[in-house]
C-alpha cells in the first residue's frame, strides 16, 4: 500500500490547522481540521474554485444561521430547518460541493450564539482558518501535476490493453488472469477520463499558452479514444471471434495484425514523448493491411451468414487501426509546430 500525495497532503493540512489553532486560541481546533479536511482537492484549480465556493457558501450559511437563531432560537428543530434551507440555497447557486462544510459552519454558529457574537464569529473564524491551511498546503506541498499523471496512466492503461490484445486469440492467460487484467483496464480508463477532467480544467497562466494547452488538450483526448478502440476490439474477439466459423484459420492473420497495431501505439506513444527518432518509420504498411481486408471479404463472401462474427472483429480493428493513425498525425503535428 502506498501512500498518495493527495492522502499526505490532507494530514499535513490538517496538522497545521491545529497548530494554527493554537497560535490564534481558537478553543477547539476540531472545526479547522474538518475545513481543511473538506477543502483539500485533487487540483489546485479546484482546490481555488472550491475555496471561492466555500467562502461565499459559509459567509451566506453563517449570516442565515445568526438571523435565524434570533427569529427561531437555536433548538433542534430549528438548527434541522436552517439546514434543510442552506442545503437548498446551496444547490440553488450551484455550490453542492460546498455544502458539507457550510452545514458544519451553520451548526456551529447556531450553537455557540447563545455564548454571544464574539463566540459564533470565532467558530466561523476557524472555518476560514482551515480552508486557508488546506490551500496553502496543497500549493505549496506536491503542487498536483495532472498533465504528468495523466501521461504515467495512459502508459498504465496501453500496458495492460497491449498484454491483453496480444494474448487474445491466442487464448494463453487464464480466465481469473485474463478477468482481473480486463478489470484493471476498466478501471484505468476510468481514473483516465477523471484525470482528463482534471488536465482540462486547470488554466494556463500565460496567454501565450493557451494554443499549446488546447492541442495538448486534443491529443490528450485522441489518446483516450484510441485505448477506447482498443478496449473496444478486445470486447469484440471475446464476444464473436471464437464463436465464428472457421476462426481458427484466421487466428494467425488476425493475431499478426494485433501484434502489429500494438507495437504501432506503443510507438506513437514513445514519439509522444521525444523518445523516437524522426527518421522512424512507425506506420503499419497499408499494402499488408489492404491484402488482409481482401482475402476476408473473399472468405466472407462465400458464406456471408455463417461469417459474419468475423466481420465484427475485423471492424473493431480496422477502427482501432483508424484512431491509432489519427493519433499518430496528431503527434505529427504537435511536433512540428515544436520545431517552428
Amino acid at each position: 500500500m502506498t501512500i498518495g500525495a493527495r492522502v499526505l497532503k490532507t494530514g499535513v493540512a490538517v496538522a497545521l490547522a491545529i497548530f494554527v489553532s493554537g497560535l490564534f486560541h481558537f478553543p477547539s481546533p476540531i472545526i479547522a481540521a474538518v475545513a481543511a479536511i473538506f477543502t483539500i482537492q485533487p487540483s489546485i484549480y479546484r482546490s481555488w474554485k472550491q475555496v471561492l465556493d466555500q467562502v461565499q457558501s459559509n459567509v451566506l450559511g453563517a449570516i442565515i444561521a445568526l438571523a435565524s437563531v434570533q427569529v427561531l432560537g437555536s433548538t433542534p428543530i430549528s438548527v434541522g430547518l436552517v439546514c434543510i434551507a442552506v442545503i437548498l440555497l446551496n444547490i440553488k447557486l450551484k455550490m453542492e460541493s460546498a455544502i458539507g462544510l457550510t452545514l458544519v459552519t451553520v451548526v456551529a454558529v447556531m450553537e455557540a450564539n447563545s455564548e454571544g457574537w464574539d463566540y459564533a464569529l470565532g467558530r466561523f473564524l476557524m472555518v476560514m482558518a482551515g480552508m486557508g491551511c488546506a490551500f496553502f498546503v496543497n500549493v505549496l506541498l506536491f503542487p498536483p501535476r495532472p498533465k504528468k499523471q495523466f501521461i504515467d496512466q495512459i502508459r498504465e492503461a496501453y500496458g495492460q490493453l497491449s498484454l491483453l490484445l496480444r494474448t487474445a486469440i491466442s487464448n494463453e492467460i487464464k480466465e481469473q488472469v485474463h478477468k482481473e487484467e480486463k478489470d484493471r483496464l476498466n478501471g484505468t480508463l476510468r481514473k483516465l477520463d477523471e484525470r482528463y477532467s482534471l488536465f482540462e480544467e486547470e488554466r494556463s497562466v500565460r496567454p501565450e499558452n493557451k494554443h499549446e494547452r488546447a492541442r495538448q488538450l486534443l491529443l490528450s483526448k485522441q489518446m483516450i479514444k484510441a485505448l477506447r478502440k482498443g478496449e473496444d476490439l478486445l470486447d469484440a474477439i471475446e464476444e464473436h471471434y471464437f464463436s465464428a466459423p472457421g476462426a481458427e484459420e484466421w487466428s494467425l492473420r488476425f493475431d499478426e495484425r494485433l501484434e502489429e497495431l500494438t507495437k504501432y501505439h506503443e510507438q506513437i506513444l514513445l514519439k509522444s514523448e521525444g523518445k523516437l527518432k524522426n527518421s522512424a518509420q512507425i506506420e503499419p504498411e497499408e499494402g499488408r493491411e489492404g491484402l488482409f481486408v481482401s482475402e476476408l471479404t473473399h472468405y466472407v463472401s462465400a458464406n456471408p451468414d455463417g461469417h459474419k462474427r468475423l466481420i465484427f472483429v475485423a471492424t473493431a480493428l480496422f477502427e482501432y487501426a483508424y484512431q491509432l493513425r489519427r493519433l499518430d498525425k496528431l503527434v505529427n503535428q504537435i511536433e512540428e509546430r515544436k520545431e517552428h
